[in-house]
C-alpha cells in the first residue's frame, strides 16, 4: 500500500480501538487504514487520545499542527529509531567549524536564487541574481549571507509580481498576519512545505535541529528551514503563482482577520488538493533515470547532505530542471 499524507480540516477526535485508527466529527466516524499513513496534518480542533498518540508513535508516524489561521504550531515527533551517534557528531561539527558552515549556508541560498531564476525565466520575467551570487561568495559571516539572501528575495517578489494579475500582487512580503491575499497565500504554503520537510528529515539519520544558515534554536527544527529555501520557489511559489493565474484561488477565497488576510477553509482545502497533487507528480531525474516524485526530491536532498556531512560527496543543492 502506497503511503499518503492526512490531512484533517474539520473538527473532530482521532482516537484508537483495539488495532484500528478513527476519526470521528459531526458527519460520523471513519476507519483511517494506519498502514497507508505517511504524516498527518491537523487544522481544525481535533482531540487526540493518549492510546492514538501511542498508536502513531508505534508507526512512526509525524503528526503537524497548524492554528485556526493556517499557521504552524508544531509536530508530534516520535523517538527517532534512524539517529546516527557518529553522524550528529559530524553534523555538529560542520556547524561549529566557521568554514564547514559557511559553504553549506551559502549552497542553501544559491540553490534558492538559482530556482528563483528558474521560475523568473518560466513566467518570461527578468531573472538574474548574478550580482549578489558573486557577493554571496564573498561574505565572511552568517549575517551577511542572510542579506544577500533578504536581497535577492526582494528582487524575485518585485520581478514575480509583475506577472501577477489585479489584486494578486505581493507589493511587500509580510508575514504574521499577512497583509493581503498573495502573502497569504504564500504563508499557507511555505509553513506546509516546512511541515512536509520535517517529516522528510524524521525519515533519515539527520538531526533536524542542527543547522546551518538558520541559527538552531529551541523549540524549532532549524534544519528544515534550510532545506526549506531550495524548496520554497519551485513547490510553493509554482503552486501559488499557478493556483491564481488559473483562477482556482479567487478573491472569495480570502477573509480578513488578525488585522490581516488568511485563507477562508474552502480556500485551505483548494491549495492542499493542490499542494498534494504537485507533491505526489513525478518527473524523470536525469542521474537516477528513473521517475521519481517532488517530495521524494525532499528526501534525496537530506542524502545528499547525510553524504557531504560524512565526507563521500560534495553537497550541490538541487537546482530545478523541471
Amino acid at each position: 500500500m502506497r503511503k499518503r499524507s492526512l490531512t484533517l480540516l474539520s473538527d473532530g477526535t482521532l482516537f484508537r480501538r483495539e488495532n484500528t485508527l478513527y476519526f470521528e466529527n459531526e458527519k460520523g466516524r471513519k476507519p483511517l487504514a494506519i498502514e497507508g499513513i505517511y504524516d498527518i496534518y491537523i487544522y481544525g480542533h481535533v482531540t487526540i487520545t493518549s492510546q492514538a498518540l501511542h498508536y502513531l508513535a508505534q508507526k512512526g508516524i509525524v503528526v503537524h499542527f497548524f492554528n485556526h489561521y493556517g499557521f504552524y504550531d508544531g509536530s508530534f515527533y516520535p523517538r527517532e529509531t534512524l539517529l546516527s551517534g557518529d553522524l550528529i557528531i559530524k553534523q555538529a561539527k560542520h556547524y561549529l567549524e566557521k568554514e564547514k558552515r559557511m559553504k553549506l549556508a551559502k549552497a542553501f541560498v544559491r540553490g534558492g536564487a538559482k530556482n528563483m531564476e528558474r521560475n523568473l525565466r518560466r513566467w518570461k520575467a527578468k531573472a538574474d541574481f548574478s550580482r549578489e551570487l558573486e557577493e554571496l561568495e564573498e561574505v565572511e559571516k552568517i549575517t551577511e549571507i542572510m542579506n544577500v539572501e533578504a536581497r535577492i528575495r526582494e528582487k524575485y517578489y518585485a520581478s514575480w509580481d509583475k506577472t501577477l494579475p489585479g489584486r494578486f500582487k505581493i507589493v511587500k512580503r509580510t508575514r504574521r498576519p499577512p497583509k493581503n491575499e498573495m502573502n497569504a497565500l504564500i504563508s499557507f504554503l511555505n509553513s506546509r512545505l516546512y511541515a512536509t520537510i520535517i517529516s522528510e528529515i524524521y525519515n533519515t539519520q539527520l538531526a533536524p535541529t542542527i543547522s546551518y544558515l538558520h541559527e538552531p534554536h529551541e523549540r524549532r527544527f532549524s534544519l528544515a528551514l534550510d532545506i526549506s529555501e531550495i524548496f520554497k520557489p519551485i513547490i510553493a511559489d509554482r503552486i501559488a503563482n499557478r493556483l491564481v493565474k488559473q483562477g482556482v484561488i479567487r478573491e472569495e477565497h480570502f477573509r480578513e482577520d488578525m488585522n490581516g488576510v488568511l485563507l477562508t477553509e474552502d480556500g485551505m482545502r483548494r491549495v492542499i488538493q493542490e499542494y498534494n497533487k504537485e507533491l505526489s507528480s513525478s518527473i524523470r531525474h536525469p542521474k537516477l533515470k528513473k521517475n521519481v516524485t517532488k517530495q521524494r526530491l525532499i528526501r534525496l536532498e537530506c542524502y545528499k547532505l547525510i553524504k557531504h556531512l560524512v565526507g563521500l560527496e560534495e553537497y550541490e543543492p538541487l537546482i530545478a530542471w523541471f
